[in-house]
C-alpha cells in the first residue's frame, strides 16, 4: 500500500511518500518513507519497524528507535529511545502517531514523555481493495 502523506506543523508543511509492505512468510513488515526503509542501523543507534497491522478499519504501526550517547556542538547527550504507535485509517487519511520519547537528543531538546500529532495521509495505491 502506498500513501501521499502531509505533516503540518508550526507554519511549516512536508509532504512525503509512505509505502507499507505486510509482513510474508519470512518476510518483516517493512516501511518506507520516499523510498527511504525504515529499518535502519549504525554506530549512532537503530530504527526497527516492529510491525505493521491490518486491525480493520485501521492499519497499526510499531516503530523502535534507539540511540547511543552523543556529543553535539559541545553538549553531551546520554543514550535515549523513541517507541513509536502509529494508527492510520486509510479510508478517511487520519494519521495519528504516538511517541514516547527517553532520554538522548529528543529528550533534552523535545521533552522526555509522551508526545501526540496528527497528519494526513491519502490512499494513492493499493495491491487490493480496503473495505
Amino acid at each position: 500500500m502506498e500513501f501521499q502523506c502531509k505533516r503540518s506543523e508550526k507554519g511549516y508543511t512536508e509532504e512525503y511518500a509512505m509505502k507499507l509492505m505486510l509482513a510474508s512468510g519470512s518476510q518483516k513488515a517493512k516501511v518506507f518513507l520516499d523510498d527511504r526503509d525504515l529499518d535502519q542501523s549504525d554506530a549512532f543507534g537503530s530504527q526497527v519497524v516492529k510491525s505493521v497491522t491490518l486491525a480493520r478499519p485501521n492499519i497499526l504501526i510499531s516503530i523502535e528507535a534507539k540511540f547511543q550517547p552523543e556529543e553535539v556542538m559541545g553538549v553531551a547527550y546520554p543514550a535515549g529511545s523513541v517507541i513509536t504507535n502509529i494508527t492510520l485509517d486509510p479510508v478517511t487519511g487520519k494519521f495519528k502517531k504516538v511517541e514516547k520519547i527517553q532520554g538522548g537528543i529528543l529528550g533534552a531538546t523535545i521533552g522526555n514523555g509522551t508526545h501526540t500529532s496528527e497528519e494526513i495521509c491519502l490512499l494513492s495505491k493499493a495491491p487490493y481493495r480496503i473495505k
